[in-house]
């Protein structure tokens, strides 16, 4: 499964050389305050922008429209920047080849709920998808923690948690690892249960897994500093396209669609709202971090929890691009049923929640 805001796995430059106190870190010193206190003047520097500059009416459609997108724009991107910045230092320490070790020596249900908590913090993406799939498989890894591995890695995106808590509180964030990581554990180990091996298409077996290269870093912390600061420069650079659309079509529902028809359409009392969500989402794709933003408004215009969150994982662990690459490895049969079980669990979720919250 592929996500843009994942980490990358891919090789890395060698870290350059130590070159003084700045050079090894010393600059977040002075970067920490100065990004505190730009992120605490956004939104009435948004306001001032919208309502002064542009000069937009307070309360119009337009006028609070423009204001979400100054507003959320900046605060996501800032968010993201500093989250994807911890998480790949983080990383540098959990190479690909680690983790396949790690699952290779557990076996059961144990090996599926590893397999579900390592994902959240593995780098996993698009690069790195299949070439991880035939190492799992090819050491031993049973299918089933490898699926479990495969819903996690974008379902439960580190940076998805992390402005998830910036923007929604510790609940949310909370609720939104604890469903991500029950459907990964329990979607593995059904399909582990059924024993679906024979469905993998025959030449998974037969090539080799080649480790990455550089997945050791052993420079210091200044050498894993100047990684992270690469992946981010990476991730961020790939994936802010999709933040801005995300905020632009949040910002447009926040401004112009009705809450009496968003609240009917995706409320609690409208049964169909989560297996109709989780079917829209499907189709498209958005990284975690541009999808947020649309639900932030999904909320906020009356959607319930449970679908709202439905339609995220769907989005992110049931996008067309990740089904098109696990179809390079997997018969359809085995696709079919993968995909099948993967979204009963995002649809059983959203009613659970729906009906307790």
């Amino acid at each position: 499964m592929t996500d843009a805001s994942k980490s990358c796995a891919c090789p890395a430059p060698t870290p350059a050389s130590n070159g003084g106190f700045w050079r090894s870190g010393g600059w977040l010193l002075a970067a920490l305050p100065a990004w505190i206190a730009l992120y605490l003047i956004l939104l009435p520097a948004a306001d001032w922008l919208a309502f002064r500059v542009f000069g937009l009416a307070p309360g119009s459609r337009l006028g609070e429209a423009v204001a979400f997108f100054v507003y959320d724009a900046p605060k996501v991107l800032m968010l993201l920047g500093a989250v994807v910045l911890g998480v790949s230092f983080v990383q540098t320490f959990l190479s690909p080849e680690r983790t396949r070790d790690l699952l290779a020596k557990r076996t059961g249900a144990w090996s599926n709920l590893l397999a579900a908590l390592l994902g959240i913090a593995t780098p996993f993406c698009s690069c790195s998808a299949v070439p991880l799939f035939i190492g799992f498989v090819r050491v031993g890894v049973p299918l089933g923690a490898t699926f479990s591995f495969l819903v996690s890695a974008p379902m439960v995106n580190e940076v998805a948690l992390f402005l998830l808590l910036g923007l929604f509180g510790w609940k949310i964030a909370l609720l939104y690892t604890a469903t991500g990581v029950t459907v990964a554990f329990l979607s593995g180990w059904i399909l582990g249960k059924l024993r679906l091996e024979r469905h993998l298409e025959p030449w998974v077996l037969t090539v080799p897994f080649e480790p990455s290269r550089g997945a050791e870093v052993s420079a210091g912390f200044p050498g894993r500093l100047e990684l992270a600061l690469q992946a981010t420069k990476e991730i961020v650079g790939k994936v802010w396209p999709y933040i801005l659309v995300g905020i632009a079509v949040g910002a447009f529902l926040h401004g112009y669609a009705p809450a009496e028809l968003l609240a009917r359409f995706m409320g609690k009392s409208a049964w169909w709202s989560v297996p109709l969500a989780v079917l829209i989402g499907v189709p498209l794709y958005a990284n975690a971090a541009g999808i947020i933003p649309i639900v932030q408004v999904l909320l906020a215009k009356g959607a319930a929890l449970g679908t709202a969150l439905a339609f995220m994982m769907a989005v992110t662990g049931l996008s067309l691009p990740e089904t098109v690459i696990l179809r390079k490895v997997l018969k359809p049969r085995l696709l079919a049923v993968f995909l099948g079980i993967v979204a009963a669990g995002i649809v059983l979720v959203g009613f659970l929640f729906n009906l307790v919250m």
